[in-house]
């Protein structure tokens, strides 16, 4: 039975509590382009994605072009408002210490953006291992694209299922899913939405948990059940 070797974290949503902040600020600037849509419901639809994908996303609901700058803009006021208000998840400065295990983390977000919110989130030092961007990749293949995963499991030189991908959206989830690798579902950020722990399973995930502080504990069990199902 394999064995997990390696922790890989997703970062916005799971170390930081940044997706509820997105969506608060593109939710407010779509809203005044006509998108009916309160943050709660953002969440639940385009968690997970980057900021580009949300802006075809919305002009496919809108079913018009949307301000050529509008992404440019949204994502400009994003930095601003990260830099002031992003904080970290409950229980994340601990956890990497704790699982017993080298841990990285696989984003959408771009590397500088991350490095900036590990600053302020006063994350650096518990997630020092590397960091790598879906978008940053050659050709670049963010999430629900599996490649991000791939790529940090040549780095470890691990197997799949010797890899554990902690992911608070469905399509993260899935992206994991496809590369082969353990997916447990994180449900404890301030984006957490009604049903999000069923769709998290529904696309994926083995298991489910909102305390970071759990997961030491969950490792151990997935080290003792190799997740098939009789």
């Amino acid at each position: 039975m394999a064995q997990i070797r390696l922790a890989i974290f997703d970062f916005d949503g799971v170390l930081v509590d940044s997706e509820y902040l997105a969506a608060r600020v593109e939710c407010e600037r779509y809203r005044q382009h006509g998108l009916d849509m309160e943050v709660g419901e953002f969440c639940a639809r385009f968690s997970g994605l980057t900021g580009a994908a949300i802006f075809r996303e919305v002009e496919a609901i809108l079913g018009r072009s949307l301000p050529a700058d509008l992404h440019a803009r949204i994502e400009g006021e994003l930095d601003r408002v990260l830099e002031r208000e992003v904080e970290a998840v409950d229980g994340a400065r601990e956890v990497a210490a704790r699982i017993g295990v080298p841990s990285c983390i696989c984003s959408n977000s771009g590397s500088a953006r991350i490095a900036a919110m590990l600053m302020r989130a006063g994350l650096g030092e518990g997630f020092d291992g590397p960091v790598f961007s879906a978008i940053e990749l050659d050709p670049p293949a963010p999430k629900p694209s599996p490649e991000v995963f791939r790529k940090a499991l040549r780095h470890f030189a691990v197997a799949p299922r010797e890899a554990l991908v902690i992911e608070d959206s469905v399509h993260g989830v899935r992206a994991a899913a496809a590369a082969g690798a353990r997916v447990a579902g994180f449900v404890g950020g301030r984006h957490t939405h009604p049903g999000h722990a069923d769709r998290l399973t529904e696309a994926g995930a083995e298991t489910v948990y909102a305390r970071h502080g759990e997961l030491p504990r969950l490792i151990e069990a997935f080290n003792r059940w190799d997740g098939a199902v009789n």
